[in-house]
């Protein structure tokens, strides 16, 4: 019965089996996926790794090359700095010079001029270039320049007015030439030499200073004095203290008197001075004094 029965039971260990089997592969199936997959983000893990090591030892690089530059960058600006400042030293000592020469040409010019006193300050300070720094020579040859502009404009103007001062004097002095000639040459066409005056045979005290200055001071002669004496008679009368309500003074009628201080203090009582001013008067306005007694003829005046 027994035997019987385990016959005629059913037997069921087929399906457990089949169950167990396709476990195993699902299991193996699932292993397989998940390892696929493991690999995968294994793999994606070290790709990203990489870029990541990559990407690091890049920026190193970069780094590395930046601080490179930048020190030699940093030398190039200390050797560049160098020579700038060589440069610069150069640059000072030639402008130093430079404006020392004008300066100095313009110190010479000045004399006895105009007053350059402060031109030759600042020159001087410029001088010790050599102790100061660039800037402070750029600063000195700035104010050297500009004080010596000033002391050339000066030194134009007082040559400017010292010209015309000179063509004045010399086209007056031309002027009273050509007229004395002019009226000597008129007066010599009227009268004869004869018909001027002789030296007197006994000159007064003041006639004989007179006739000496003239021989020694102007190389004038006999024939000079007669022209003189007869003048000074009609003018003064050869008083050193001849008066004139005009302001005329002395023997020569100097208009005004004081004129005679040129050629001393005394001019007011001393017959030499005024007699030395007097002949200067004739020479530089007539030539001789019968150039100024043939004027006087003519005119009434001298």
């Amino acid at each position: 019965m027994q035997n019987q029965n385990r016959e005629n039971t059913p037997t069921t260990t087929s399906e457990p089996m089949q169950s167990r089997a396709e476990r195993r592969r699902t299991r193996s199936q699932r292993t397989r996926y998940f390892l696929a997959a493991g690999a995968v983000v294994a793999v994606g893990a070290m790709v990203g790794t990489g870029f990541a090591v990559q990407s690091a030892v890049a920026a190193q690089n970069d780094r590395v090359a930046e601080t490179a530059a930048l020190a030699d960058a940093a030398n190039l600006d200390i050797e560049q700095l160098s020579s700038h400042a060589g440069i610069l030293s150069a640059r000072a000592v030639k402008t130093a010079k430079d404006t020392l020469s004008v300066a100095h040409a313009t110190i010479s010019a000045a004399d006895g001029k105009v007053d350059a006193a402060a031109l030759n300050t600042s020159a001087a300070s410029l001088g010790q270039y050599e102790l100061l720094a660039p800037e402070r020579v750029f600063e000195l040859a700035a104010e050297t320049t500009a004080v010596a502009n000033d002391v050339k404009g000066k030194v134009t103007e007082f040559d400017r007015v010292a010209a015309e001062k000179a063509a004045a004097e010399a086209a007056a002095k031309a002027a009273a030439e050509a007229a004395a000639a002019e009226e000597a040459a008129s007066a010599d066409s009227g009268s004869s030499e004869s018909s001027r005056p002789s030296a007197p045979s006994n000159p007064s005290e003041a006639q004989a200073i007179a006739r000496d200055i003239m021989a020694s001071e102007h190389g004038w002669g006999a024939d000079q004095f007669g022209c003189l004496v007869e003048l000074w008679n009609h003018e003064s009368g050869w008083r050193t203290d001849a008066a004139n309500p005009s302001g005329a003074y002395g023997i020569p009628q100097a208009l005004p008197g004081s004129k005679m201080s040129a050629f001393g203090d005394d001019w007011e009582t001393n017959p030499a001075t005024q007699i030395r001013w007097g002949l200067s008067y004739i020479s530089g306005r007539y030539g001789t004094p019968c150039g100024a007694w043939d004027s006087f003829n003519a005119q009434g005046w001298y």
